[in-house]
């Protein structure tokens, strides 16, 4: 069984930085992609941020500049360095995985989520 945790979330006033975590547990033979999404109330869930094998990172043009991915391949984790913050980037963030697990095929896991809220 494998499992996303995330952690990190939080209250922050506008201009304030959070740091996400989320750590990938259980049977994993390879993860092949781990990236950021984030959903605002009433709207759809956006990638926010994806790291690529290459250590290259894509983002949405509203946290370029002001938030970095970053992963630990020997721990099965992601990062997410969020500087700046900005009242619109209120989300819960989620972190996704494209994972194979031991003795089977690669599918996608979700985290749970964490909320993430800015105050102006």
């Amino acid at each position: 069984q494998v499992q996303l945790v995330e952690s990190g979330g939080g209250s922050v006033q506008a201009g304030g930085s959070l740091r996400l975590t989320c750590t990938a547990s259980g049977s994993i033979f390879s993860i092949n992609a781990m990236n950021w999404h984030r959903q605002a109330p009433g709207k759809q869930r956006e990638l926010v941020a994806d790291i690529l094998s290459s250590s290259a990172a894509v983002y949405a043009d509203s946290v370029k500049g002001r938030f970095t991915i970053t992963r630990d391949y020997a721990l099965n984790t992601v990062y997410l360095q969020m500087n700046s913050l900005k009242p619109e980037d209120t989300a819960v963030y989620y972190c996704a995985a494209l994972i194979r697990e031991t003795g089977g095929s690669a599918r996608l896991y979700w985290g749970q989520g964490t909320q993430v809220t800015v105050s102006s």
